[in-house]
C-alpha cells in the first residue's frame, strides 16, 4: 500500500523533469537569430517604395494598490511581416523612456525580414530603465508595394500570486510612400 505514493511521486518527478529542457543562451536584448533575416545595405541604390515609423507603447511597470506600488513587466516587442511574397527591412529599433530620452539603439544595420517572418526584442522585467512611459520607435521600409507589418508589444509579468499579461499595438506616426 505504501509503495503505490511512492510510484505516484516518482512517476510525477520523471514528467516534470522530462517537460524542462536547457535553452540556449541568448542575450536579452538582441533580435532572435533566424535564418529569414539578414544585414542588409540601405545605400542611395536601394530603391524605397513604402515605408513607415511606428511608436509602440511599452510598460516597465505598472502602479498597483495605492499608485506608489509597482509591478514590473517583460515586454517583447515583435515585428511581424505579414506580406505574403516580399521581405521589409527594419532599419532602426530604437528604446525611449518616460520622458522622451533615448535609452538603447537595438540595430546596428539594417535587418530584412522574409516573407511572413518575424523576429522580436526583450526588455527583461528587471530593466526599469524605460519607466511607466516607455516606447519604442520602429522604422520599416520596403523596395515594392507590401501589406503593413504587424508591430507591438506584449507585456508580462507575475508575482504577489498573480500574472498579468497584454498587448500594445504600433501607431503609425509617419508614413512614405514612393510611387
Amino acid at each position: 500500500m505504501r509503495i503505490y505514493p511512492l510510484f505516484c511521486l516518482l512517476v510525477s518527478v520523471f514528467f516534470l523533469y522530462s517537460c524542462t529542457s536547457p535553452s540556449p543562451s541568448r542575450q536579452a536584448n538582441s533580435p532572435q537569430e533566424t535564418p529569414s533575416q539578414q544585414v542588409v545595405n540601405v545605400d542611395e541604390n536601394f530603391k524605397r517604395v513604402a515605408g513607415q515609423t511606428v511608436y509602440v507603447p511599452v510598460y516597465s511597470h505598472i502602479y498597483h494598490d495605492d499608485g506608489k506600488k509597482t509591478f514590473n513587466l517583460a515586454a517583447t516587442l515583435s515585428i511581424r511581416n505579414t506580406d505574403l511574397a516580399n521581405p521589409i527591412v527594419i532599419t532602426f529599433v530604437r528604446y525611449y523612456d518616460t520622458n522622451g530620452k533615448l535609452v538603447r539603439q537595438y540595430l546596428e544595420q539594417p535587418i530584412q525580414i522574409d516573407a511572413l517572418a518575424s523576429t522580436d526584442f526583450v526588455i527583461d522585467a528587471t530593466d526599469t530603465s524605460g519607466g511607466s512611459g516607455a516606447k519604442f520607435l520602429v522604422e520599416w521600409i520596403a523596395q515594392t508595394e507590401v501589406s503593413e507589418p504587424i508591430i507591438e508589444a506584449v507585456m508580462i509579468g507575475s508575482g504577489y500570486h498573480q500574472g498579468i499579461s497584454f498587448i500594445s499595438p504600433g501607431k503609425v506616426i509617419k508614413s512614405d510612400t514612393n510611387k
